[in-house]
């Protein structure tokens, strides 16, 4: 693994980390007091944030077994990864195809504390784990983890869930996308979700000032600002729409998903 091994008593439990909210949301264990103060804040103006979270995981899931299944991609570069909560995207992966290849890469010490949960691969697979911050695209594509894990000659599903809201403007998160797609290989394929602007009064406005007073930059983005990442690709039927909608397990997932009010956008989309 890349970077420093962080004891328990290295990591800031001082005050909130997203990647140890979004474990609050989706019924975890591995955050603490401060995290769960923050999250509890957060629900409180937006109820819907437990449904939200389970359906951007659910669509993560439902991509990754549609690239190794019926797009035959055997290769996966999850970046933004957040804390392992079973099943993970290599053991989604490896089922549907025991031979792929996954390399995580986040920022947070807590998922490098716990990085070993998303080592378990198959034998006939791989998975490897990078310390890194999705602002350096530079410094992920150079991992010596990657390397020797992905051949980056042949096709890469890049994932991308639930990151690029906490990136900023002036962080420039387009150029980031672009700086990552553009070394894979023709055939790759990216996947791509992001929190939305919720249209109701104050909601967004709310759940903004909440995570900021935290510490934590969030941005919320239009479809059409989210439309953009996906410039130069081909975008898999049914586009970039709300998680819940693409390719549904079930018509009655979809239809309980509906009546939330899931302010998210999702999208898988090829390289020519």
């Amino acid at each position: 693994m890349t970077g420093n091994r962080f004891r328990a008593d290295e990591i800031d439990t001082s005050k909130p980390h997203s990647a140890r909210m979004y474990d609050y949301f989706l019924g975890g264990k591995t955050h603490y007091a401060v995290d769960t103060h923050a999250a509890e804040q957060v629900e409180a103006v937006w109820p819907d944030v437990k449904p939200w979270t389970r359906a951007n995981r659910s669509f993560m899931h439902r991509a990754t077994r549609w690239l190794a299944g019926e797009a035959g991609i055997r290769q996966f570069l999850d970046i933004g990864t957040g804390i392992p909560t079973e099943p993970n995207l290599h053991q989604v992966a490896q089922k549907a195809a025991p031979d792929s290849r996954v390399v995580y890469a986040d920022n947070d010490p807590i998922v490098l504390a716990y990085a070993q949960a998303l080592l378990l691969s198959t034998p006939e697979g791989r998975t490897a784990y990078i310390h890194a911050d999705v602002s350096d695209p530079e410094a992920i594509l150079a991992a010596e983890e990657l390397n020797d894990t992905l051949d980056l000659s042949q096709p890469v599903a890049l994932s991308l869930n639930a990151i690029l809201h906490f990136i900023a403007d002036e962080q420039k998160p387009y150029e980031i996308v672009r700086q990552l797609v553009e070394p894979l290989a023709s055939g790759s394929y990216l996947v791509l979700s992001h929190g939305a602007l919720d249209p109701r009064p104050g909601v967004s406005d709310a759940v903004t000032n909440l995570y900021r007073s935290s510490g934590i930059h969030v941005q919320g983005r239009t479809q059409e600002e989210i439309l953009p990442f996906f410039d130069g690709l081909e975008l898999v039927d049914p586009g970039v729409v709300m998680p819940h909608r693409w390719k549904p397990e079930s018509e009655q997932a979809r239809a309980e998903a509906e009546a939330k009010e899931l302010w998210i956008f999702a999208g898988v989309a090829r390289k020519p």
